[in-house]
């Protein structure tokens, strides 16, 4: 006698439920319970366009799966361990609801193109989400950085002062990462925009299925040629995962720094009260605890591309058992970033600039020293010679305690009578920055067409 499982027919023996359980997929794989109706009913469709399903049947079908539509957006449906997955509990609900002509839904499909289909849908229906939550950081780093052109600050290497630069060419360069992220997200679409439905379990079918008929029902661009990749490709969820974690990278440098700026020592920035926390100790303190938690979620999106890749790295084809664990690192990430880039976007919009402090910093540091040297070079003298001589007056200016702008005229003329008093102008934080227009500088008219460039970008 064969056991209870809709696959059982040769088997004979029941498996623990303890066994069930370790192998079911039903507590998280019932998110893609309306992509798998979504599924089901482009297939009943097709069925019943190339009649391998009678009018009657197809018909009662359709109706019971729309059913189920309806009483899974109420929430009134329950699912079971024991009917182990999303797919097998949904046929086994719809059963109860119509009778064993829902047995007929499955002809010409297998599990193995089911779950990759209601894959392949729920990422579908989930990147326009994350390209628009991009988008909308975008934005607001665009209006951040225009009210933001001429506050000036430290430009940083190696975390030392470098040079004067604009705040809002700061900005500019995030909005530049997360374009490309939008890029990366934008052409992940492509492999995503794939069907798999009609591969069957993975050398296709001999029924006169229509696989463009089903895609067209689904919204997908294509098909997939080959029906062994159709079933085991995963590298969309890949591309995903590896899109996420450079993402996740660029949001945890950004709060990186907002993290030390909003400190004591820096007081660059503060943020809203309502994206820091306090101390259930310390009355004095306010914690940038939400950009801690975006930069720390960095480190669960990159473990679970590193799981997936690991998981993949040995799986012969076609489909295996091993790709279970291919969806909940796909949900985890989703859950983890759009609520991330809207705690992040909110959290940039409502901090404010301590424009003085920021500027201040500029002023009794040598992070002019680079002027001097071009200033030096404009008045004939080779550069690295320049270089050589303004690193002894940054030397000198350290262990003596003054600056390069408070050196008296009477001693750059002793490095070259060309100098005049027009020095003590170009090293000044706000001329430093004025003079330079080459392209994509930090020059304020330069900042100022990244910003008119990207509104045009943005449409806004």
């Amino acid at each position: 006698m064969s056991t209870k499982k809709l696959w059982g027919g040769r088997f004979t023996a029941e498996s623990a439920q303890w066994i069930d359980t370790f192998g079911a997929s039903i507590s998280f794989d019932q998110l893609m319970a309306h992509e798998d109706l979504e599924g089901s009913l482009a297939h009943v469709k097709m069925l019943k366009y190339t009649k391998i399903l009678s009018e009657s049947d197809a018909d009662q079908i359709i109706a019971g799966l729309k059913e189920l539509q309806h009483d899974l957006d109420e929430g009134q449906l329950t699912f079971s361990v024991k009917n182990e997955d999303i797919h097998m509990n949904l046929e086994s609900i719809l059963t109860e609801k119509i009778g064993p002509v829902a047995g007929k839904l499955h002809t010409a499909r297998s599990r193995n193109d089911q779950v990759a289909t209601d894959l392949h849908l729920y990422l579908k229906h989930r990147l326009p989400e994350v390209i628009a939550s991009l988008l909308q950081l975008q934005k607001t780093i665009v209006q951040k950085a225009e009210e933001n052109i001429f506050t000036i600050m430290p430009g940083y290497t190696h975390l030392q002062h470098a040079q004067p630069i604009s705040y809002g060419h700061y900005l500019m360069a995030y909005y530049q990462m997360f374009k490309r992220d939008i890029e990366r997200f934008t052409f992940n679409q492509e492999h995503t925009d794939l069907s798999p439905l009609g591969a069957a379990a993975l050398a296709g079918t001999t029924f006169p299925i229509d696989r463009q008929f089903t895609a067209n029902e689904l919204g997908f661009k294509d098909i997939y040629a080959n029906s062994l990749d159709a079933v085991s490709d995963r590298d969309f969820v890949l591309e995903f995962l590896s899109n996420a974690s450079i993402l996740m990278m660029h949001l945890s440098r950004f709060c990186e720094e907002i993290i030390l700026w909003c400190s004591y020592e820096f007081n660059y920035i503060e943020l809203s009260d309502e994206y820091s926390t306090g101390s259930s100790i310390m009355p004095q303190k306010k914690n940038p605890d939400m950009a801690e938690l975006i930069r720390g979620k960095s480190g669960r999106v990159f473990g679970h591309l590193l799981g997936l890749l690991t998981t993949l790295k040995g799986l012969s084809l076609a489909y295996n058992k091993d790709l279970q664990e291919d969806k909940e690192g796909l949900f985890d990430t989703i859950k983890t970033i759009v609520p991330s880039l809207k705690v992040f976007t909110g959290m940039l919009s409502s901090l404010k600039v301590n424009e003085k402090k920021m500027a201040h910093a500029t002023e009794h540091d040598f992070s002019n020293a680079t002027e001097l040297a071009d200033y030096l070079a404009n008045k004939g003298i080779p550069f690295r010679q320049a270089h050589a001589i303004v690193g002894e007056l940054v030397l000198k200016g350290t262990q003596e305690g003054f600056n390069l702008q408070d050196i008296p005229l009477s001693e750059y003329k002793k490095i070259s009578p060309l100098i005049d008093k027009d020095v003590y102008e170009d090293l000044t934080s706000k001329t430093a920055i004025d003079r330079r227009h080459s392209a994509g500088s930090t020059g304020f008219n330069e900042v100022a067409k990244q910003v008119k460039n990207a509104k045009q970008e943005l449409n806004f």
